[in-house]
C-alpha cells in the first residue's frame, strides 16, 4: 500500500470526549425553542457541508425570523462552536499520532477526507494533525461531500496512487465505507471511538474489517 486516507470525525478525533455545541446546545444559547430551532437548523446541513452556506448565514436567517437578530449573538455562538471543535484535539485517543508518525516513518502517504462545515475548516487547518497529511480534502471547501465519488478520485489524484493502493479508513458515516470498497480501496472501520448510547451516527458494521485501536492499522499495510 502506498496511502492511507483518512476520515477525520469518529476516526482521528471524536466530539464525544468533551461537551458537544450541536444544533439543541445552539437554540438553548439564542433562546429560540430547540425543536422550531433544528426544525430550521437541520435542513441545511447538506448545503452547509458543501460550503453553499456559512454557519453566518444560516444563523442569521434563522434569527432573522424569530426577530432577534444580532451580529454579536451570532459571533458568540460561532466562537463556542469553533471552542467545541478545538476542545477535540485536545482529547486524542493516545495510538492517534504514533500511528501517523509510524506511517510517516514508513513512506506511507497520508490524505484526509472529510465532510465539514465552514466553521471548521481552520480548526483541522490550525491543528496539531495537518502536518500530518499530504493531500487534505474538506467537503466544505470542494464543493461534494462523501460518499461522493469524485471526492475519493480528486484526493487519489492529488497523491499520485491508484485505488488499489489505498487503505480508507473511516468510522462507517455518509456511506464512506461503501464508497471507497466500491473504488477498489481496502476499507476499514476504524471503531476505537465507538461508544454505546451517544449520539455518534454509527456502529459496528460487520461487513468491514473493523480496527480496534489506531496502531492495527499498520497491519494492513
Amino acid at each position: 500500500m502506498r496511502a492511507v486516507i483518512f476520515d477525520m470525525f469518529e476516526t482521528l478525533i471524536t466530539l464525544y470526549e468533551s461537551p458537544i455545541y450541536f444544533g439543541s446546545e445552539i437554540a438553548k444559547d439564542v433562546g429560540i425553542p430547540v425543536e422550531e430551532f433544528l426544525s430550521m437548523w437541520q435542513p441545511t446541513e447538506y448545503d452547509r457541508s458543501v460550503g453553499k452556506m456559512k454557519f453566518e448565514d444560516v444563523m442569521e436567517n434563522i434569527l432573522g425570523n424569530y426577530r432577534c437578530y444580532s451580529e454579536n449573538l451570532i459571533e458568540h455562538v460561532k466562537q463556542k462552536r469553533i471552542d467545541s471543535k478545538k476542545e477535540a484535539f485536545r482529547h486524542l485517543h493516545s495510538e492517534i499520532i504514533p500511528m501517523l508518525t509510524e506511517l510517516k516513518n514508513k513512506k506511507i502517504l497520508i490524505g484526509l477526507i472529510s465532510n465539514t462545515f465552514s466553521e471548521e475548516e481552520i480548526v483541522i487547518r490550525e491543528s496539531l494533525l495537518f502536518p500530518y497529511f499530504d493531500a487534505v480534502f474538506l467537503s466544505s471547501e470542494q464543493g461534494i461531500c462523501k460518499p461522493d465519488e469524485e471526492i475519493f478520485y480528486r484526493c487519489m489524484r492529488a497523491l499520485s496512487v491508484e485505488a488499489e493502493e489505498c487503505i480508507y479508513v473511516g468510522d462507517g458515516g455518509s456511506c464512506e465505507l461503501e464508497a471507497a470498497q466500491k473504488l477498489g480501496m481496502k476499507a476499514i472501520q476504524a471503531v476505537w471511538y465507538l461508544k454505546q448510547g451517544t449520539l455518534q451516527p454509527t456502529g459496528r458494521n460487520k461487513n468491514f474489517i473493523n480496527v480496534e485501536s489506531p496502531l492495527d492499522v499498520l497491519q494492513y499495510l
